[in-house]
């Protein structure tokens, strides 16, 4: 197995790592409440990585979420990713995700039935749950039904998704309910 390198960076919300390989981006890091613990669960998420200066697609992807984080209308979608070992299901609707602009937003449910899966809305939920690239696949940009912000698996939960999708100039929605991203 190839081994992954990974980095910390600043960004407008906090320190934030990135791990890359061979194959691409094989995971983005959001802020925990301290930079340690950021490290720490890049490290856990993982364990295999070591400390590196960013290669040129890693570079790339630091200089567009660092961007994307200031407020910058920056597409991140043609950036490499590692999705080897994630069922097709999840690299599905993560492909789905990555064409969502900055400022825009879907539902779980609307993604499922561009899926052609229109009872998957929760399964999108817990893909996007799982989603290993937050930002590069921008899983904050995916709603609940009726314009309910849904969950958001990051440090600071739904008061993170908000504070991106603000950063984004997103339309705003209701706090309330729905599936995890």
């Amino acid at each position: 197995m190839a081994t992954l390198r990974y980095a910390l960076f600043d960004t407008a919300i906090g320190r934030c790592g990135i791990v890359w390989g061979e194959r691409g981006i094989a995971g983005v890091q959001l802020p925990e409440a301290q930079p340690a613990a950021t490290r720490a669960r890049l490290r856990r998420r993982f364990p295999g990585a070591v400390d590196a200066p960013p290669a040129p697609p890693a570079r790339e992807a630091i200089a567009g979420i660092v961007a994307l984080l200031d407020g910058r209308v920056v597409e991140l979608a043609d950036l490499p990713l590692d999705m080897e070992g994630l069922p097709p299901f999840r690299r599905r609707v993560y492909a789905i995700a990555r064409t969502i602009p900055v400022g825009a937003t879907l539902t779980y449910g609307a993604i499922a039935a561009l899926l052609r899966e229109p009872g998957a809305a929760r399964a999108v939920g817990q893909a996007l749950g799982a989603n290993p690239f937050p930002i590069i696949v921008p899983c904050h940009r995916v709603l609940a039904s009726g314009g309910r912000s849904g969950g958001f698996s990051a440090h600071g939960g739904v008061s993170t998704k908000l504070r991106l999708l603000a950063t984004e100039g997103a339309a705003t929605f209701t706090l309330t309910g729905g599936s995890g991203s």
